[in-house]
């Protein structure tokens, strides 16, 4: 029986995915941003539960990237084609959203055969790239409703009415998926200070700002993900060199 739950936990996030996506056709964006929330969340704890079970299977890595290209490649996909639809004259471009989805989806094919992929990310993770779409869409949320934010989230607010804006976004995410560049991986295999620092700084800034912006903070979140990857992947660098 236990051998199902992470598979279960899995199935949970297409089935948010696919809301997400009907969410996102019928133009209700908040929805589908938590949707694509809630998938993140679940699959977060597929993987846990397979280690902490100790039932991880190729079966439970092949349907977690299944579900994950629906969640976080194609879901994102219909929020940036809504967000863009509004924005253009010629909606016809906002096609261009579903660079995303091939994106995510040769970004997950890579990462099923890349053994390099233990202790770090190659390329941007496709839930950091959905929740980059998801900030944007409760950021604007924020800042009509609720108010909280301030500039921040009226920033991104003005920000995703310019159709330049989404389409550099689009561009460059999408080619940072599938990027040569090492990124951290938030899993924690001790406890210790040393080999962690860099998750540490990176979990505590977030709160930090999450706090004072909410949702708004994403975007700059994963600019200081990224700034900490590179010092990180810099160092390991420098540390081999003198140690060769």
């Amino acid at each position: 029986m236990k051998r199902h739950i992470p598979n279960a936990i899995t199935s949970a996030n297409l089935i948010c995915g696919c809301l997400a996506i009907q969410s996102a056709i019928t133009a209700d964006l908040p929805l589908a941003a938590f949707f694509i929330l809630l998938a993140a969340f679940l699959d977060f704890f597929d993987g846990l539960a397979a280690r902490l079970l100790k039932v991880s299977s190729e079966i439970g890595a092949q349907l977690d990237s299944l579900a994950d290209v629906v969640s976080f490649g194609v879901a994102p996909s219909f929020i940036a084609f809504s967000i863009i639809e509004q924005t253009l004259n010629n909606p016809k471009l906002a096609y261009l959203a579903f660079i995303i989805a091939i994106s995510s989806a040769i970004r997950l094919a890579k990462f099923n055969v890349d053994d390099r992929q233990t202790d770090q990310f190659i390329g941007l993770p496709t839930p950091a790239n959905a929740l980059l779409w998801v900030s944007i869409v409760l950021s604007i949320w924020q800042s009509q409703e609720m108010e909280y934010g301030g500039m921040l989230a009226d920033f991104w607010t003005e920000m995703s009415t310019l159709s330049s804006f989404n389409f550099a976004l689009i561009l460059v995410f999408s080619f940072m998926l599938n990027a040569e560049l090492p990124l951290l991986s938030l899993k924690f295999k001790q406890l210790k200070w040393e080999g962690n620092q860099y998750r540490y700084i990176l979990l505590l800034i977030s709160m930090i700002l999450i706090a004072l912006f909410l949702f708004a903070a994403v975007p700059i979140i994963l600019i200081l993900y990224l700034f900490l990857s590179i010092i990180q992947d810099r160092r390991k660098t420098n540390t081999d060199e003198i140690q060769s």
